[in-house]
């Protein structure tokens, strides 16, 4: 007998999943990261043979049983997958992006409800490209490449400039140091001369006076520029390692890439400046979502994670997994600070697409251009979490290259939105007008 591994949803989270090859052994995902757990162990038959290997006909025989493996027991809920994903493939298809990436999540514990990154590949035909592109012409290691980038979970092997969804660091970074304070008043004329160098804002007439919840609400480069000075380098720095921003999340799939970023000695009034709204560095989808987790939940680092339990034969189980948390991220004060701007930010600002009747949400929006500028490439995303005041749900959509209209606030908040309106029902969490 022989077993091979066969996969009922097709593409359904196969960058997450994972796939295994010829010998059963996990190639991608959780199927390579948990492989020790699920492979189980070969039988034998022994046999007794001659000198040149000839079984000898009244020759005992030993039969060794196999050991089956055992399963996981993960955090991904199929139905919020599959709506996700669904809602990504039309996102895809209406902006003619290049891809599209959502991470649904737990800010509390950690734990990933929807990780998509389509367009996704058919697990049960892993071998065959996804896009399409005849392989006949290619060499074995361009077909190779091809399908290495198909296999790619962009949520987590790929680093790129956030945009504004990274002013929720700065903004409590400025807050949690003392150098600044909600009363604080910023001008912005619609550009910011930093060294010798003259930074716009979105806005090219400015925004005029504003306080410092108003500029959040703004995406105001300027004040988060003034922010971001008045912290300083060194303390600038020192919070973004604090944040956990520096190291790897600990996410339980392989090839979690690293942040990008400068080295401390490199880094100037022009780098800070530009940093404080989320470009000049790199950083991970999931990295992002899990900084946000920390600033609204209390101020806790928790580990995105899929692995929830092993289970052995019977359902029964055979070890609980078991995740780090960092508690000391930032005060609680800043958190319910953070809370209260985010989701002023969606009631008033930038992120109104996102708003629900009865429900508090908070988000941040973002629209960064990719490298090189001249190019006009732009990623658009928003980042959520539901309900604003005790966050159960976070969100976070990103979509790469859209064509035509790519504001985030246009274009990825209503996914956020939608995704909010289907699954904080289905999650049984109740809007703000029915909570018992």
């Amino acid at each position: 007998e022989d077993y091979k591994r066969y996969y009922p949803y097709g593409s359904l989270a196969s960058k997450v999943l994972g796939f295994t090859g010829g010998d059963n052994q996990g190639v991608i995902g959780l199927e390579v990261e948990y492989d020790p757990y699920l492979k189980g162990t070969n039988g034998k038959i022994l046999t007794m043979t001659d000198a040149r290997g000839v079984e000898m006909e009244n020759g005992a025989e030993d039969r060794i049983e196999p050991v089956a493996g055992n399963d996981l027991r993960i955090s991904l809920d199929m139905e919020i997958q599959q709506y996700a994903e669904q809602l990504a493939y039309q996102t895809l298809e209406k902006k003619n992006a290049k891809k599209v990436s959502i991470i649904v999540m737990n800010p509390q514990n950690g734990e990933i409800y929807a990780m998509v990154n389509v367009p996704e590949f058919d697990l049960n035909d892993p071998f065959t490209l996804n896009t399409g592109v005849d392989t006949s012409a290619m060499t074995d290691q361009q077909k190779q490449d091809a399908l290495n980038q198909m296999w790619r979970n962009q949520c987590v092997n790929d680093t790129y400039e956030p945009g504004s969804t990274f002013k929720i660091f700065t903004s409590s970074a400025a807050l949690l140091t003392g150098t600044s304070k909600l009363t604080d008043q910023y001008y912005c004329p619609g550009y910011k001369i930093v060294e010798d160098r003259r930074i716009r804002c979105h806005k090219a007439g400015g925004h005029g006076s504003e306080d410092f919840t108003k500029a959040l609400e703004n995406i105001c480069n300027p004040a988060l520029m003034e922010m971001g000075l008045r912290m300083g380098v060194d303390r600038f720095y020192q919070c973004f390692s604090d944040y956990g921003l520096l190291s790897l999340t600990g996410i339980d799939i392989p090839g979690e890439a690293g942040t990008i970023m400068h080295k401390l000695d490199n880094i100037g009034e022009v780098e800070l400046a530009t940093m404080t709204f989320g470009q000049s560095f790199q950083i991970t989808p999931v990295q992002l979502a899990v900084m946000a987790s920390s600033v609204i939940n209390g101020g806790r680092r928790i580990t995105p994670h899929f692995g929830v339990k092993i289970t052995g034969e019977g359902g029964k189980e055979v070890e609980t997994l078991r995740y780090e948390t960092n508690n000391d991220i930032c005060t609680k004060e800043t958190s319910e600070t953070m809370r209260y701007l985010l989701e002023r930010v969606v009631s008033d600002g930038s992120g109104k697409n996102a708003k629900i009747e009865g429900f508090s949400i908070g988000g941040k929006t973002a629209t960064s251009q990719t490298l090189p500028r001249s190019a006009n490439r732009y990623i658009s995303s928003f980042l959520g979490f539901a309900p604003a005041e005790n966050p159960q749900v976070l969100a976070l959509c990103i979509i790469h290259d859209p064509k035509g209209i790519y504001y985030g606030g246009t274009i990825a908040a209503p996914v956020v939105r939608t995704i909010f309106e289907n699954v904080l029902p289905y999650m049984g969490i109740n809007g703000r007008n029915q909570e018992e």
